[in-house]
């Protein structure tokens, strides 16, 4: 097995250019833990090291948690890949800008191609909290705001990284009664027990602070709301990290959970060895398969139920092998799942965002690759 020489290097190095303040990362290898790397510094201005069962604000890592438990209920008959939105949210009817209201289905919603934006003037405009800053909305009344905003394009011909998985929070909500927690806890992080994982925090003493990217100088600590430009100077994100603190504030299936690495594995170890108890083989075989077709996403990338899925690896520029799935999480972290190399990975930082877009986790990735020297295999 690998001795990890080049991946402690990545980190290391990292820490040492205070380009993040913390780390957890854990790797499993044929359902072994191989890798289990805690870094840094939980909470820098109290000097409180990071701590291997620290709690983080997953930002998009809700997403496929969410993800799973509509696909859990779809196996149940609660619900269908083709049934409209409107059969459980009838007042959720955004129009193009021709003013035709055209069909969304979960299938959309679970795909990012619904043509349901994320955020802009209009959103702006229609008082749409994003599932990050600070709201007293409640879900629904939140959704019904989505619901004027104008969608991008027609559903199903085009790829938008939005809000679609607010909406399927609440069908999720709807369908299951009470709460979007309630139906992720049913249907996943229950049955897994994942006590750590959910829409409140199990331990508050374990849930340390967040920090912003602050080129060439180290990470800022958040305070209040607080606005982390995008990579490049395009477009940002306004976080407000208290959020998860006010019972007020909607359950945002897009956004909204906090969770440690070590459930975060175990989710991803179960959907890598088929489903456990959670899902089907059958439906982990259909669900982790390219699902938006020729619909253009990134190069060598295309989208399944759950994740981002690698179709060409020369064209992504990655070591990993067609069929992996992957995502992030704005507030500091990646995850990703190799099948054929029966590998699965999850680096959490309390830095947004180099541990989600930065340098950081590519270098993570290719380190991990080099480590356990695993060659990259070309398309079948």
């Amino acid at each position: 097995m690998a001795d990890w020489t080049g991946l402690d290097g990545v980190v290391a190095m990292a820490i040492a250019e205070h380009r993040i303040v913390g780390s957890v990362i854990r790797i499993c290898k044929d359902g072994q833990l191989v890798y289990a790397n805690t870094a840094g510094l939980h909470d820098r201005e109290a000097g409180i090291a990071m701590r291997d069962d620290a709690i983080f604000r997953l930002a998009s890592f809700t997403k496929p948690l969410v993800a799973a438990t509509a696909l859990a209920m779809i196996e149940k008959g609660l619900l269908r890949l083709d049934q409209p939105v409107t059969d459980v949210l009838d007042y959720f009817t955004p129009a193009l800008t021709d003013g035709s209201r055209p069909m969304i289905t979960m299938a959309h919603l679970l795909t990012h191609t619904g043509g349901i934006g994320a955020g802009g003037p209009a959103f702006d405009k229609a008082g749409v909290s994003g599932g990050m800053s600070d709201t007293d909305l409640s879900l629904h009344d939140n959704l019904r705001r989505l619901a004027t905003v104008p969608l991008v394009h027609t559903p199903g011909e085009g790829w938008v990284y939005g809000k679609g998985m607010d909406v399927m929070g609440g069908v999720l909500a709807s369908i299951h009664g009470g709460s979007l927690d309630d139906a992720v806890c049913h249907y996943v992080t229950g049955p897994l027990g994942l006590s750590d994982t959910g829409f409140f925090v199990s331990d508050a003493s374990r849930l340390g602070p967040a920090y912003a990217d602050n080129p060439g100088g180290a990470p800022t600590r958040m305070t209040g709301s607080t606005f982390v430009p995008g990579r490049g100077g395009s477009g940002g994100v306004t976080f407000f990290p208290d959020r998860v603190f006010n019972p007020r504030s909607f359950q945002s299936g897009g956004s909204g959970g906090v969770g440690t690495a070590a459930d975060f594995m175990a989710f991803l170890e179960t959907l890598r060895t088929g489903g456990g108890s959670i899902l089907s083989p059958a439906t982990m075989a259909m669900a982790t398969q390219n699902q938006i077709g020729s619909v253009v996403r990134e190069p060598g990338s295309a989208f399944c139920f759950v994740a981002a899925l690698v179709t060409d690896p020369k064209a992504a520029d990655t070591p990993q092998p067609p069929g992996t799935y992957e995502w992030g999480g704005i507030y500091g972290h990646r995850w990703f799942v190799d099948p054929i190399n029966k590998l699965s990975v999850v680096m959490m930082s309390n830095t947004a965002n180099e541990c989600c877009s930065g340098p950081f986790p590519k270098a993570v990735r290719n380190a991990i690759y080099a480590d356990l020297r695993i060659e990259p295999k070309p398309p079948s």
